[in-house]
């Protein structure tokens, strides 16, 4: 549906209100990927792209067990890394990302997830958002992720008529407090595969449902 003609001052009301829902629904919210340290999640959140947290979960134990750092894993071959990972999609060419990838911290980083995004988007197998996912969970930097679930919300609450992922990020920083934006970040992912789901949206249990032009009633 086409959202409602809605001024900047309403529309960040709204958001205000949203936020208030959010902070009640997911008081705790935080990724649902398992990781120990900043190294862990950066490689699994490469690991989850086009593929289920539930499926990368599954892996990373025992893929961590044998490659816990970036100089054990840069040490491999991805033909040694496929195994660990065969089960979750795309896993040849993550393999190859994830060797290259350590090899890159140990060149340039000392084996240490950098904290800034450029430097982390010049690593194999990173692009803008894993980059912003790995920066807001491991070192509490600002910014809003935006997946799958999060632009599907966004469009859903009318917060954003954009198409890509980093102006969509961009209109909902414009509508949240920058100390909230990680929180945002995490909440709508988790409300979005739980409840505002792509086929069929529990909207007679959501707890956004009065501040949703695009609720089901």
């Amino acid at each position: 549906m086409a959202c409602p003609k809605e001024g900047e001052k309403a529309k960040k009301a709204r958001a205000s209100e949203i936020l208030k829902a959010l902070k009640a629904l997911y008081p705790g919210a935080r990724t649902e990927l398992k990781h120990e340290n900043p190294f862990q999640l950066l490689v699994a959140t490469v690991l989850s792209a086009q593929a289920t947290d539930k499926s990368v979960n599954e892996a990373t134990p025992a893929l961590f067990a044998r490659f816990p750092d970036a100089k054990a894993l840069a040490a491999a071959t991805p033909e040694e890394v496929e195994p660990y990972i065969r089960k979750i999609g795309l896993y040849r060419t993550k393999a190859r990302n994830l060797v290259a990838l350590a090899r890159r911290l140990l060149e340039d980083h000392g084996g240490e997830v950098p904290r800034d995004k450029e430097a982390l988007m010049r690593l194999p197998g990173v692009g803008w958002k894993t980059a912003t996912v790995v920066l807001g969970a491991a070192f509490g930097v600002p910014g809003i992720a935006v997946d799958t679930h999060v632009a599907r919300l966004a469009r859903r609450l009318c917060l954003s008529e954009a198409r890509t992922p980093e102006k969509i990020a961009k209109d909902l920083e414009a509508l949240f407090p920058e100390d909230h934006w990680v929180f945002v970040h995490h909440a709508l992912v988790l409300h979005g595969r739980y409840v505002c789901t792509a086929r069929r949206p529990r909207c007679g249990a959501c707890g956004l449902a009065p501040y949703c032009p695009s609720r089901q009633v």
